[in-house]
């Protein structure tokens, strides 16, 4: 696994992290509720509203941290006419669909 070079010399706030810590918890505890419902076999379309919850918040996550990738490590490349980063960022939005 591969270190953000912007991350390595000025890192994430603690606000940010903060955010997404409690986040990644919550979808946590709704991944087991799933668990729960399924081990108490609750109606199929109610299980699936919840993964589609969750889903959603995953993919919430993921738009955080591009949004910030995207704000710092693409932006500082660009400065310097770097653009690997941007067509990284790119390439990897078309899985955040």
């Amino acid at each position: 696994m591969e270190n953000c070079p912007h991350c390595k010399k000025d890192p994430r706030s603690d606000e940010l992290v903060d955010n997404l810590l409690k986040r990644l918890k919550k979808i946590s505890g709704q991944i087991n509720g799933v668990s729960k419902m399924i081990e108490e076999n609750r109606y199929c379309s109610d299980v699936l509203i919840q993964i589609s919850a969750i889903e959603s918040a995953l993919k919430e996550v993921g738009y955080i941290i591009l949004k910030d990738h995207l704000l710092t490590c693409v932006s500082d490349d660009i400065k310097n006419n770097d653009y690997h980063s941007l067509e990284e960022a790119l390439e990897i939005s078309k899985k955040l669909k």
